[in-house]
């Protein structure tokens, strides 16, 4: 890139939603600069599914097409590097990088994802993505008639216990503990045929990410094909908050319908943004913000 240190739009994010929102302002000839660090939360994951024309590519062949697309618009620059700091300015805002680049703009996008904070169970993050999964929109089709198991407890075990008996007959429920569960669930559970297993669990046994066996503290053990696991998760950039962008009770960054955040000026999309967590919605968040960055400098300027 250029030695260039003002813009008009910073997009703190290079992945779909990133990109998506460079392009909308790159076609509107805004001097964009994305900053991105190359750690996409589905960097584990073999494939992407549910993205018409993009079914089954893999997550790097999609970003990589799209950075070379979106990189095409002359007015758009892309740096490798780790926005660490931000702050307000009389005229829009400061980001400073892990490298020790300042950068000003009118205006701000977070696109930066959300770092999923898996449990210490031995062979989860080897297959975290693989055949530890998180949405059967995602990853369901290819474990449909599968054994599958489903690692939550509670409210989201019973929305995801739904979802996934429509793929599969033979469903089991890893509740970790104590099962949380009202009597109008567990009868609807029972109805359905999906057992639920209280044991913790050990160690996932696996061959390059794909489970074989699910180890518990029993000792006991028993084969499955795939694994849904409700992990908690934080914002994997915490610029954000300092900024005064507020959080909803889920831990993702309050926006509105076109993706302001409660800081004027200041932008969020994809996953950080919503529990939504899928290729296109990303694109279609990232696009919106992109646009509306646009009319808000046009709306600006145009006086």
């Amino acid at each position: 890139m250029t030695q260039q240190t003002n813009f008009e739009a910073i997009i703190v994010g290079g992945s779909y939603a990133g990109l998506s929102a460079a392009m909308a302002l790159g076609r509107s000839l805004r001097n964009v600069l994305i900053i991105d660090s190359g750690k996409p939360c589905n960097r584990t994951t073999p494939h992407s599914h549910n993205f018409i024309t993009q079914d089954g590519e893999t997550p790097q062949a999609i970003s990589q097409k799209a950075k070379e697309q979106v990189l095409q618009y002359k007015t758009v620059q892309f740096l490798d590097d780790l926005v660490t700091d931000g702050k307000k300015t009389k005229n829009g805002f400061e980001v400073t990088t892990q490298s020790g680049l300042l950068f000003k703009t009118k205006k701000l996008i977070f696109a930066t994802g959300i770092k999923d904070l898996l449990p210490t169970i031995e062979g989860l993050s080897a297959c975290w993505g693989i055949s530890v999964i998180h949405c059967p929109y995602c990853h369901g089709y290819e474990f449909k008639n599968k054994k599958t198991g489903i690692m939550a407890n509670g409210e989201h075990a019973f929305h995801l216990a739904g979802l996934v008996r429509n793929l599969t007959n033979d469903v089991t429920i890893f509740t970790q503990g104590k099962p949380d569960f009202t009597e109008d669930q567990l009868q609807k559970l029972n109805n359905q045929s999906v057992k639920i297993n209280e044991n913790p669990i050990q160690a996932f046994v696996h061959n390059e990410g794909h489970i074989k066996e699910v180890v518990f503290t029993t000792y006991a053990k028993e084969t499955f094909d795939a694994v849904y696991a409700a992990v908690p998760f934080e914002q994997h950039c915490k610029v954000p908050v300092s900024l005064g962008c507020e959080l909803t009770e889920t831990g993702h960054i309050k926006t509105d319908m076109v993706q302001k955040t409660t800081v004027p000026g200041v932008f969020a999309c994809g996953d950080n943004a919503s529990m939504m967590r899928s290729v296109a919605y990303a694109v279609a968040t990232g696009n919106i913000a992109g646009a509306m960055v646009n009319k808000e400098i046009t709306e600006e300027e145009f006086n």
